[in-house]
């Protein structure tokens, strides 16, 4: 929907985003790349808590999220429930003010069920019986 309004859209993995986030420290444009995260209106963050994430990577999804906390809409989905978000991020206060900055004004969206590719990978094997 806010790509079909032309808003600007980013989504990304949680892991690409760390990584780059992680290569721009290293190549001094941490900045400008902050920058141009917070001018997107929606940033879509995937896969929150699929991969483990170091201290540096933490620390630095921490910052983004803090300097997009009240300014851009953020949206993360995870497989995770909020207690094991600390085995993602490795420290209990980090995750603790993550969460405090993630789910103060927000929507949460709790889906359980089948996998729907799982669903269109049966289908496709029922038809192809067929």
């Amino acid at each position: 929907m806010a790509c079909q309004k032309g808003m600007p859209v980013s989504f990304v993995t949680a892991a690409s985003l760390v990584h780059e986030l992680m290569e721009a420290r290293d190549e001094k444009r941490l900045l400008r790349l902050q920058r141009q995260l917070a001018k997107v209106k929606l940033l879509i963050i995937d896969e929150l808590g699929f991969v483990p994430l170091s201290k540096t990577g933490s620390e630095l999804l921490f910052e983004l999220i803090s300097q997009r906390y009240e300014c851009g809409s953020t949206l993360i989905t995870s497989n995770l429930l909020f207690e094991e978000w600390t085995e993602t991020f490795g420290s209990e206060r980090l995750t603790g003010a993550l969460l405090d900055r993630l789910t103060h004004h927000v929507n949460i969206l709790e889906m359980n069920g089948e996998s729907y590719r799982l669903n269109q990978s049966r289908s496709r094997m029922k038809s192809s019986k067929q």
